[in-house]
């Protein structure tokens, strides 16, 4: 008997195929069409080629950023993701404990961004900041504004008070889903809490923390809000990150050709990376 096929269906994703085109692919069609193009204004363009591209790509400024941006991402990364497997290990399993440590762990995350970098704008301040002024107080001399490093210290702590709840979150799901089963064989066999951890714990949180590496990494990569309102990509531009160079160019100095083919090569390289992780790390846990 021949089988029938029902294509009605689509008709349900149709709406979604719909919004994606106007919400994604056709302003990506414009950033393409602005990214070979030149314009003076008055909906006036001149075809440029690649030129933007070779001039993108041969700009000390833009690898010099995008150096800054792979060095912020991998220093969230080696924080986040092992305090975030700490802190999801010391979670309670049971009990009033539970309800109460979510909640707390999720509060991060609903703050908008713009009003996480206002908080830890005033925050951070000599003057009227808690930590800014307790930290000269005991002899730091701390200054965001003035000094790169102090403010490489405050986006980093910032981003790490923001986003490890995210981890934190993801972990504690990936170890509540492990059956009682495991830990009770463990028990019985005597082993260490690191043998516990080392064979049960972190194997059964992997695709977790695949997810959790993932976002942490296009989110950190992406970084623009946060860093832009504490330090506004100074001082000098020693936080000056991919978005905030690329926002400068398009808005501030209103070279849009030259902002669409940096949107352009920021896209690729983010999804590349991401590519890369998600290969590594897939293929580490099907080697195992």
């Amino acid at each position: 008997m021949e089988k029938t096929w029902n294509n009605k269906a689509w008709f349900l994703v149709l709406p979604v195929l719909v919004l994606v085109a106007f919400t994604a692919v056709i302003p990506l069609m414009t950033v393409v069409n602005y990214s070979v193009q030149d314009t003076f204004g008055n909906n006036v363009f001149t075809w440029a080629g690649t030129e933007w591209f070779e001039d993108l790509l041969s700009s000390s400024r833009f690898w010099e950023a995008m150096v800054r941006n792979l060095i912020f991402s991998f220093i969230i990364l080696a924080i986040e993701v092992p305090l975030g497997i700490f802190i999801a290990l010391n979670m309670p399993k049971k009990g009033w404990g539970v309800p109460v440590c979510l909640v707390l762990m999720s509060l991060p995350l609903l703050i908008p961004w713009n009003v996480v970098g206002t908080i830890w704008q005033v925050f951070g301040r000599s003057d009227i900041g808690l930590m800014g002024y307790y930290l000269n107080a005991i002899g730091i001399d701390y200054n965001y504004v003035q000094d790169p490093f102090d403010a490489w210290v405050t986006i980093i702590i910032m981003d790490v008070w923001h986003w490890t709840s995210l981890v934190v979150l993801l972990c504690y799901a990936g170890l509540v889903s492990i059956p009682d089963a495991f830990y009770q064989a463990a028990k019985i066999d005597g082993a260490s809490r690191w043998a516990v951890f080392r064979y049960i714990q972190l194997p059964k949180m992997q695709r977790v923390l695949l997810i959790a590496v993932l976002l942490r990494f296009m989110d950190s990569f992406m970084i623009y809000t946060e860093p832009f309102v504490v330090t506004g990509g100074g001082p000098g531009n020693s936080t000056t990150f991919l978005s905030i160079d690329l926002v400068k160019t398009a808005l501030g100095q209103f070279d849009l050709g030259p902002a669409a083919a940096m949107s352009l090569v920021y896209f690729l390289i983010i999804l590349l990376l991401s590519w890369v992780f998600y290969t590594v790390m897939t293929n580490y846990d099907a080697e195992r």
